[in-house]
């Protein structure tokens, strides 16, 4: 079928697009008595003068003048083309339809394969949050959630018992029709889903009341979910095929699980990297100690071993006991970062012993001098590890504080 382009209105009555309304009278008039029938006998003088009334029609009507500038029709856009055309029609018979146009460009087949791939089901997107141990370990979860699965009732097929399926004889089976336009550059076909199968290219003459012929219907599903060991918050899993059922029996979709790794109360991770608090006392950080606290894997006990002198913040750093890496055997470093705390349960006792060498340590240089040009201490005093001047410090502190009546050095002896 073979549309001939109307011409431009404006060129009919030749006129400048800007023309003003007594401009298109005067050329209507002079244009209307040259073709009136009863003037001229040209065999085509009858359907070009109901071509010159036509343009007068649109161009002396503001409205009409408007949208035929705009949109290139009279009735605006919606006047563009809702005509659908047989694709059979516009390419011409025998058969030659325009799945044998793709056929032709693409391969056999190519052009029904389009149809098929539009109703395809979507993909799906769940969240699935774990702790910070599972993730390390890796896990098998279940996630419970709701899709359109393929119709029970009918087996997908989306026709009820009795009915079938037929070629559609709108698109002849193709899922496409072509759309001709109307716009101020002619005429223009454009390909166009089918709208009477929705691009199946079939039709059911019974179809599912359950599924009311689309083969698919909603469903509460359940589906294991394997973890792997090291993942990272962000990552996504991807199940094949638990996504929306496609129409008719077509593919499904893919379900994405993205994975969210919740937070440790033990541990903070960074990277593949596990940082911890240790706690010592400053006794314990002077001489160095060591702790042992439970690793991030099941049953797991790490050994943190805090050096003599060390200081508020400081990290001891064990190798291969942080989160594993991905996909590997490797693991990273355990962090842990030393937080000091003074001791508030010592004896009185103890609190004189550190506060002998508090006063032994703020010895200035000059007393230090002193001290070193004594006699050497009796083997006596070298058990006690103090000297004279820290023993008569611990005393006066002892009598500030307790009021002792006696050095607490010299009772020992």
């Amino acid at each position: 079928m073979h549309v001939e382009p109307k011409r431009d209105y404006y060129e009919v009555l030749e006129v400048p697009r800007d023309a003003d309304a007594k401009t298109i009278k005067r050329a209507f008039l002079k244009k209307a008595r040259t073709l009136h029938p009863d003037v001229n006998k040209e065999p085509d003088a009858e359907e070009r003068f109901k071509e010159v009334n036509e343009a007068y029609a649109v161009l002396s009507d503001d409205q009409k003048r408007a949208n035929y500038d705009r949109y290139g029709d009279p009735n605006g856009p919606a006047g563009f083309g809702s005509d659908y055309v047989d694709v059979s029609d516009i390419f011409g018979g025998g058969g030659f339809g325009f799945g044998d146009i793709f056929d032709s460009f693409f391969g056999g087949g190519a052009g029904r394969a389009g149809a098929q791939a539009r109703t395809r089901g979507r993909d799906m997107g769940i969240r699935l949050t774990v702790t910070l141990e599972e993730a390390a370990a890796g896990c098998k979860k279940t996630v419970a959630y709701t899709r359109l699965a393929p119709c029970e009732d009918c087996g997908g097929t989306g026709a009820a018992e009795g009915g079938r399926a037929h070629a559609c004889e709108r698109c002849h089976g193709t899922g496409r029709v072509v759309e001709v336009q109307r716009t101020i550059f002619g005429q223009m076909q454009t390909q166009a889903t089918c709208p009477v199968c929705h691009g199946q290219g079939q039709v059911i003459d019974h179809p599912c009341e359950t599924c009311e012929g689309q083969g698919r219907a909603p469903s509460r599903e359940k589906v294991e979910v394997q973890v792997p060991a090291g993942v990272h918050s962000g990552q996504t899993i991807t199940v094949s095929g638990k996504g929306e059922a496609g129409v008719r029996g077509d593919a499904s979709g893919d379900l994405v699980v993205s994975i969210e790794v919740a937070e440790s109360d033990r541990f903070e991770r960074r990277g593949d990297d596990l940082y911890c608090t240790v706690r010592v006392d400053a006794l314990q950080a002077i001489v160095g100690t060591t702790v042992v606290l439970d690793g991030i894997m099941e049953g797991e006990r790490v050994t943190v071993e805090v050096p003599a002198g060390c200081q508020f913040g400081q990290q001891v750093v064990v190798e291969r006991k942080g989160m594993p890496r991905m996909g590997m055997i490797a693991r990273g470093n355990l962090v842990a970062v030393v937080q000091v705390e003074t001791p508030r349960d010592l004896t009185k006792k103890q609190l004189l012993d550190v506060a002998a060498i508090v006063a032994e340590r703020a010895l200035d240089e000059g007393a230090a001098a002193e001290r070193d040009a004594r006699p050497e201490p009796t083997s006596e005093e070298e058990a006690e590890g103090f000297s004279a001047a820290a023993e008569n410090a611990a005393e006066h502190f002892a009598k500030e504080r307790w009021h002792a009546p006696k050095n607490p050095f010299r009772s020992r002896k």
